[in-house]
């Protein structure tokens, strides 16, 4: 940032008065899903991405109801449908073939479920409804610096380029952001953690309906999430998802791929026709995970906020990265449209937002040591009493919740922006 003189606009802007210029930084998740909203809104819209070619990176996601509630209203849903795979339950065992979680959406409401998507069909769609909306895209720009210019916020990229001036700026350039160091306030560690992700040809019928995880104390696990397809014509596919040390990358990779193989088998003997088509540890995606938090998710003095993994990474333990990231830019959106200026807005986006986020923010943090890391204790009363304590009636429910995406602290939780019926005709109508 320019330190020269202060940063200061004006945030007294009428939002309901003239169109904004809005520049949104970063196209991963929230970035497109935003645009979209505010593009349809009358707003013009930029987003400018750091890589120099747009592609997905990561492998498989579960959309939630929530996001999935967010999905249908970008119009997106009935595509993604098509090609994403439904689940219907969460299934945890160790590896013996203990049970430690069974949960099923339907437990929580008879329409319910998830949907694993490709990451790719997800990156498409968002994409294709940012560009559609009118939302122009810019690539090869990494945004280094802010500085104002006429009342409006300056964005310079690592080219010295600048772009702007917008009177609305949309930090969404995920958990390594490059500015998020604009507001003081904010927290950020890599987790000690990580994962390796392969997506793998789906060539049988039985990882289907099921995200499967399997558990050798906290120190080893692999995941099967079955994520369908990432775009018209393409094979259904499986992302497979193995934990390890953020430290042991190397030295799994220099045991070598087979001895790795044999490891993955030999801890889920299910695994060995996804595996085997490995053909080099290139073909993997190594994915290190963060904790941040900003409170609130907003600049104090100019017209700039955060969202999705900018404002608040976690890990993927309850898979929620991708939902609260949509969530955001709708919440975002209506704010807003709604509010009489942007600080109204900004304050009641982080009114909406912050018990959602803040529970699972919190949740995330308490749960991983309980299955990624050194503390090898932990793994006999989560076998022993995880799956009794699903059981009893308010405690399955409250898992069911947070599963959903829809907590927003220990004894409440938020609603949906659609109807569950609206998803699972569909789903039932693609013949899936």
């Amino acid at each position: 940032m320019d330190r020269s003189r202060p940063l200061r606009v004006r945030l007294d802007t009428l939002v309901g008065v003239r169109p904004l210029r809005v520049g949104v930084v970063g196209c991963g998740i929230a970035g497109p899903a935003a645009a979209i909203l505010l593009a349809r809104a009358g707003h013009g819209v930029t987003v400018l991405e750091r890589a120099p070619v747009l592609q997905p990176v990561g492998a498989g996601l579960l959309v939630q109801p929530t996001g999935l509630s967010v999905l249908d209203r970008l119009g997106l849903l009935p595509r993604l449908l098509s090609l994403g795979s439904r689940i219907d339950r969460l299934d945890g065992r160790t590896r013996s073939g203990r049970r430690v979680l069974d949960l099923a959406y339907a437990d929580l409401a008879p329409r319910h479920f998830g949907l694993g998507l490709h990451r790719g069909a997800l990156f498409g769609a968002l994409l294709g409804g940012a560009m559609h909306a009118g939302a122009e895209i810019r690539v090869d720009c990494e945004v280094e610096k802010v500085t104002r210019s006429g009342g409006g916020v300056i964005l310079i990229d690592a080219t010295s380029r600048s772009h702007g001036p917008f009177d609305l700026v949309v930090v969404a350039d995920g958990a390594r952001s490059s500015l998020r160091h604009l507001v003081p306030w904010h927290r950020v560690r890599r987790y000690p953690w990580a994962a390796l992700w392969f997506v793998a040809e789906r060539r049988d019928a039985k990882f289907d309906g099921t995200l499967s995880q399997v558990y050798d104390g906290t120190r080893r696990m692999i995941g099967f999430l079955p994520s369908g397809r990432a775009s018209e014509g393409r094979s259904a596919t499986v992302s497979v998802f193995w934990s390890l040390p953020h430290d042991a990358h190397e030295s799994v990779r220099s045991a070598g791929l087979a001895a790795w193989k044999r490891e993955a088998i030999g801890l889920a003997p299910q695994a060995e026709g996804l595996v085997s088509q490995i053909r080099s540890f290139d073909e993997c995606t190594f994915a290190a995970y963060y904790d941040s938090s900003m409170t609130p998710c907003f600049h104090r003095e100019l017209p700039i906020v955060f969202l999705g993994d900018a404002a608040h990474a976690m890990s993927p333990q309850l898979g929620q990265g991708a939902n609260l990231a949509l969530v955001d830019a709708a919440e975002l959106a209506d704010c807003l449209a709604e509010a009489s200026s942007i600080t109204a807005a900004f304050r009641a986006y982080h009114a909406r937002r912050v018990g959602h986020v803040r529970y699972y923010s919190r949740a995330s943090r308490w749960l991983t040591p309980w299955f990624q890391s050194n503390a090898t204790f932990l793994s006999w009363p989560r076998d022993v009493l995880m799956h009794r304590l699903s059981r009893v009636e308010w405690v399955r429910r409250q898992m069911l919740l947070s599963l959903a995406g829809v907590k927003e602290g220990l004894m409440s939780s938020r609603g949906v922006f659609g109807s569950p019926g609206v998803w699972s005709e569909a789903m039932q109508a693609d013949g899936s």
